[in-house]
C-alpha cells in the first residue's frame, strides 16, 4: 500500500511517515521548503495551492491513502484552498483521504464539543480550517476529517513555547483550555483510520483538558525546571482574539480505535 503524506516535513506529517514506514508501507511525502527528513520516504516538493501540480503528483504516485496535514497559520490559500486541491486529487484517484482538522474552528464554551458540531470560528485560522472541512466534505463524502487539539512531543512548538515561558521569554494563557494529544498517538490513530471506512468528522484528542499555563507546569515538572518565573496572562489581557475553552469530546474515537488516546499527564510523565 502506498501512503501519500501531504505536509511530510511538518511535525505530525513526519511522525505519520515514520510509523507508516515502520509498518512496511511505501511512503511518499511532500514538502514546500526544506526536505522530508524521514528515512525511507520518497520526497517531493509540492505547492498545494497549485491545483494542477497536486493532481499531477497524485496521479503519478497512485496512492491508496492520502493523509492531508498541510497548513500555514496565516495563509488561507494553503490551509483552505490547499485542502480542497488535495481532496479533489485524492477523490479523482480513488484514494482514501484522511484530512487533519483542528479545534481552532470552534469559538469556545464551557461544554465539550461533540464530533458533529458545526464550526463557529472567531479568528482567521479557525475560519480557514472550517472552510477546508466544508470543501473536503463536499468533494469527498467518504473522507474522514480528524479534528484534533494541541499536538505534543519532543520537537513540538507547544513544548518549546512552554520552555520559553518558563524562561521568561514567552507568555502562557491561563484561560485557553485544550485537550493535548501526543504526536505518536495521533499518527497511529490517523493510520488506523486510513484502514477503515469511517467517514465524516471525528474528534481525536486527549481526554484531559488543561490550560496552556497548566501545560507549562506539567513540562516544568517533567524537566525538573523551576516554574516560579513562568510568565502567564489571559487572552483578554494580552489583547489576543482566539478561542478560549475548547474541549473536544473524543469518546467516539476512543471506542472506535485500537490506538489508546492517552491523557497529557500520562504521556508527559512517561
Amino acid at each position: 500500500m502506498t501512503v501519500l503524506v501531504v505536509g511530510a516535513s511538518g511535525f505530525l506529517g513526519a511522525e505519520v511517515c515514520r510509523q507508516a514506514v515502520a509498518a512496511g508501507r511505501r511512503v511518499v511525502g511532500t514538502y514546500h521548503s526544506g526536505a522530508v527528513a524521514v528515512p525511507g520516504v520518497e520526497g517531493h516538493r509540492l505547492d498545494v495551492t497549485d491545483r494542477a501540480a497536486v493532481r499531477a503528483l497524485v496521479a503519478r504516485v497512485r496512492p491508496a491513502v492520502v493523509v492531508g496535514t498541510p497548513y500555514r497559520y496565516a495563509d488561507w490559500a494553503v490551509t483552505a484552498d490547499g485542502a480542497a486541491h488535495v481532496a479533489y486529487a485524492a477523490a479523482e484517484a480513488g484514494a482514501r483521504l484522511v484530512h487533519l482538522s483542528s479545534d481552532a474552528l470552534h469559538a469556545g464554551r464551557p461544554e465539550p464539543y461533540g464530533d458533529d458540531e458545526p464550526p463557529s470560528p472567531v479568528f482567521p485560522y479557525g475560519a480557514a480550517k472550517a472552510a477546508a472541512e466544508t470543501a473536503v466534505r463536499a468533494i469527498d463524502p467518504t473522507a474522514v476529517l480528524v479534528r484534533t487539539s494541541l499536538i505534543l512531543g519532543e520537537g513540538s512548538k507547544q513544548i518549546q513555547l512552554c520552555r520559553d515561558a518558563l524562561a521568561g521569554r514567552a507568555v502562557l494563557f491561563t484561560d485557553e483550555l485544550r485537550c493535548p494529544i501526543d504526536v505518536a498517538d495521533l499518527a497511529a490513530a490517523v493510520l488506523e483510520l486510513a484502514d477503515t471506512d469511517h467517514a465524516g468528522v471525528l474528534n481525536v484528542a486527549g481526554p484531559d483538558a488543561v490550560s496552556r499555563a497548566d501545560l507549562g507546569l506539567l513540562v516544568a515538572r517533567r524537566e525538573g525546571l523551576d516554574p516560579a518565573g513562568m510568565k502567564t496572562s489571559t487572552g483578554a489581557e494580552a489583547g489576543v482574539l482566539r478561542p478560549t475553552d475548547v474541549r473536544l469530546d473524543s469518546r467516539r474515537a476512543a471506542g472506535l480505535l485500537r490506538t489508546r488516546l492517552r491523557g497529557v499527564r500520562e504521556f508527559l510523565a512517561a
